[in-house]
C-alpha cells in the first residue's frame, strides 16, 4: 500500500488543489461551485477528478472530511461543557439526528458514546 504522500503526488494537481481548498475551508459553508471557483475549474470537471482518482464526489469527501473532525473534536470534547449537536453544528451538521445516523454508520457506535468515552 503507498503511504500518503505518495498517493498524494501522484494524484493531479487539480484534485491536490481541491482537496487543499476543502481541507482549509471545512467550517464553512462551501459548496461545488465554491470549490470549481478555487480551482478554476467547472464543477463539472471537480466532479470528474475527484470520482476518477478517489471513487466519491467532491461533497462526499466534504463530507467525509467534516465527519472525522467532528469525530476527533468528540474525542477531545469534555462532556460536562461540550456537547453533539454544537460539535456537529460546528462541522456543519444542522440536523442531530441526521448526524448521528451518518457518524454511527460511519464510526460504528453513536457520537454521544464518543463523547463519554
Amino acid at each position: 500500500m503507498r503511504s500518503h504522500v505518495e498517493t498524494t503526488r501522484s494524484q493531479p494537481p487539480l484534485l491536490q488543489r481541491a482537496i487543499a481548498f476543502i481541507d482549509e475551508n471545512a467550517r464553512q459553508d462551501i459548496t461545488l461551485s465554491d470549490i470549481a471557483a478555487a480551482v478554476n475549474v467547472t464543477p463539472r470537471s471537480v466532479q470528474y477528478v475527484f470520482r476518477r482518482h478517489l471513487g466519491t464526489t467532491p461533497l462526499e469527501y466534504l463530507r467525509r472530511v467534516r465527519l472525522d473532525r467532528a469525530h476527533r473534536d468528540l474525542q477531545a470534547a469534555d462532556p460536562t461543557v461540550d456537547t453533539v449537536t454544537a460539535i456537529a453544528g460546528r462541522w456543519g451538521f444542522g440536523h442531530a439526528g441526521r448526524f448521528s445516523g451518518i457518524y454511527k454508520e460511519t464510526f460504528g457506535r453513536p457520537p454521544s458514546r464518543t463523547l463519554r468515552s
